[in-house]
């Protein structure tokens, strides 16, 4: 046996009782304790590198996880389980709100160009200013609205892959992920839960959205 080895199985035997036990609610106890972070720096006006950085340790331990459940699922299993209601009924959400992010952006671009022309009485140099800021008030806020889609889309397939319960009996995820470490296994699909995932996405976004709005409002200032 090697070092790497050895050391994985150490690695695997100190994760804590509780935590191999109840995943679920330790994900659940992460979302809540980060998601109350990402509240007070809102509040208290913390910078942007600070909030991005709440952001990205709340999402951390069921991202993560979902990461490694789907990406060792292979996609034929996906392929033979569910119906072809459940397969077009979730493209067809996913192309909507692709839409309704499309229209947003043609609808406030059409309002930068008019309102730039409006400002554009000799200050140039600052009205380019203002465009790429509002620019970027676009850009931004679609890739977050697109983020909460993507993580809902994985919530849906993991629904497919691990069902709903905390530790599931059986799964279709292989046996070969984290084979040689059982209780990261299970902390891991324990954490790939699509509940968890649904409001870790909806959580995120809604911090995203909060984050780019407070940063575009001061460069507007």
């Amino acid at each position: 046996m090697t070092a790497t080895g050895n050391a994985g199985r150490r690695a695997d035997a100190a994760l804590p009782d509780w935590l191999v036990a109840h995943p679920l609610t330790a994900g659940w106890l992460w979302l809540a304790v980060f998601g109350a972070l990402g509240l007070v720096a809102g509040v208290l006006d913390w910078s942007v590198a600070a909030s991005l950085l709440v952001v990205a340790l709340l999402v951390l331990p069921p991202v993560t996880a979902m990461i490694v459940v789907l990406r060792e699922t292979p996609r034929r299993t996906l392929e033979t389980h569910g119906s072809v209601l459940g397969h077009f009924l979730t493209r067809y959400l996913v192309i909507i709100a692709g839409f309704l992010a499309w229209t947003a952006s043609i609808v406030l671009g059409a309002t930068i160009s008019t309102s730039l022309t409006l400002l554009a009485e000799g200050r140039e140099r600052e009205v380019l200013g203002i465009g790429f800021s509002l620019v970027l008030g676009i850009v931004l806020p679609t890739i977050a609205v697109l983020w909460v889609v993507f993580l809902l889309r994985c919530a849906w397939f993991l629904a497919r892959v691990r069902g709903w319960r905390q530790s599931p009996g059986s799964t279709v995820v292989p046996a070969r992920m984290l084979l040689r470490r059982p209780r990261l296994r299970t902390v891991t699909i324990g954490l790939a839960h699509p509940g968890l995932l649904t409001a870790t996405a909806l959580v995120s976004g809604v911090a995203l959205l909060a984050v780019v709005i407070s940063d575009l409002t001061l460069l507007l200032e």
